[in-house]
């Protein structure tokens, strides 16, 4: 049965982790290896997590340089077919996604997959408050500001040996660039599933503040200019306003 390696980078997320642990355990029909990468946490996420060890497949907490340092060696620890990321605040959004992305792999021969996201409110995940559904992708798309949900990404592991890891240099941008670099530059072959894969809460670190939201514009510029996509201000405008039609 083909292998699915599920990351989880956590630090200091107690009112949540067990939610996202139990999201990933309750999968049927997969064969799952979940890999959690704690960065040091001190709020009471590692008793939270302790129940659990003898279930997750590979548990490190030490100290990290930040966010896609811990989920690069998560990756590199993988032995799966298949690498998804499930942030520790966000849940899979039924026990079949896992199942459902298997299968499509196995029908399909293309190197990522991809679905849909709902942004739900913080402490409710019942509550939706943007509803991100996405489309069969199409190259030309990307030059307008299209990009999958990155939490829905699957992607394969070769893809990631040929193509490289997560860029520390990019800031919260950096799995935008990933996308770029796989889906523009290196012109992988994606498939859309239309259906629910993840629920993300609301507040996460990429979506705090007008500050935060002006950096990660100046960010996403740099990562369209770093993988010379033409126009990027087009594509950057595309980008933000693709997401007004997301709310609900």
């Amino acid at each position: 049965m083909m292998k699915v390696s599920i990351v989880t980078v956590v630090l200091n997320c107690a009112p949540f982790i067990t939610g996202c642990i139990d999201s990933v355990l309750q999968q049927q029909d997969a064969n799952i290896e979940y890999i959690v990468i704690d960065g040091g946490s001190s709020d009471g996420t590692l008793d939270l997590i302790a129940p659990y060890l003898e279930r997750i497949s590979i548990f490190i907490s030490e100290k990290d340089d930040g966010y896609y340092s811990a989920l690069n060696k998560g990756i590199r620890m993988a032995t799966g077919d298949i690498v998804g990321v499930l942030n520790a605040d966000d849940v899979l959004a039924d026990p079949y996604v896992i199942s459902n992305i298997v299968d499509l792999f196995r029908e399909s021969p293309c190197d990522v997959i991809y679905g849909n996201l709902v942004y739900t409110a913080r402490h409710n995940l019942n509550i939706v408050r943007r509803n991100w559904l996405s489309k069969p992708f199409l190259p030309s798309s990307i030059k307008y500001g299209w990009m999958p949900p990155h939490p829905t990404l699957y992607i394969r592991k070769d893809i990631y040996r040929s193509c490289g890891l997560y860029a520390k240099n990019f800031g919260l941008s950096a799995d935008y660039e990933m996308i770029l670099r796989l889906f523009y530059k290196r012109k992988i072959h994606a498939v859309f599933l239309d259906r629910l894969i993840v629920k993300m809460r609301s507040g996460g670190v990429s979506n705090r503040g007008v500050k935060q939201l002006f950096s990660a514009m100046v960010a996403d510029y740099k990562v369209l200019a770093y993988n010379q996509v033409p126009h990027p201000f087009i594509a950057l405008a595309g980008k933000k306003l693709r997401k007004l039609k997301q709310f609900v």
